[in-house]
């Protein structure tokens, strides 16, 4: 789902429009539909606000005067490499026991030596 300060790319006839940050999401009046106020990032920047419901802001396609359009979110390659390392560390801990390379040392045993 689509959040706030999340940057996205527009797809406009299903082709890549335009990219923007998700500035605010409120919502709407009308239940299960939410405002949410764009920052188009071209020059100059623009500010657009759309009325969307959860499935748009969940990358479902909509459309728009006709248009078809829809909103997919971008992943910072930075934040996908750190994930995929954060999953490989997870699964060896996962096969390592968890007393794997310890041994437990009496403080009592050694004062007595």
């Amino acid at each position: 789902m689509i959040l706030e300060s999340d940057l996205v790319l527009v797809h406009v006839d299903n082709k890549p429009g335009f990219y923007a940050r998700a500035e605010e999401i409120s919502p709407d009046v009308k239940a299960g539909w939410w405002q949410v106020k764009l920052l188009v990032l071209t020059f100059p920047l623009q500010v657009f606000t759309w009325i969307l419901d959860e499935e748009q802001l969940d990358e479902a396609p909509f459309t728009m005067g006709g248009t078809p359009l829809r909103l997919e979110k971008l992943v910072s390659p930075i934040d996908e490499e750190r994930r995929q390392l954060e999953k490989q560390v997870q699964e060896v801990q996962k096969t390592v026991p968890a007393d794997a390379g310890q041994k437990v040392v009496s403080l009592a045993d050694r004062r007595k030596k």
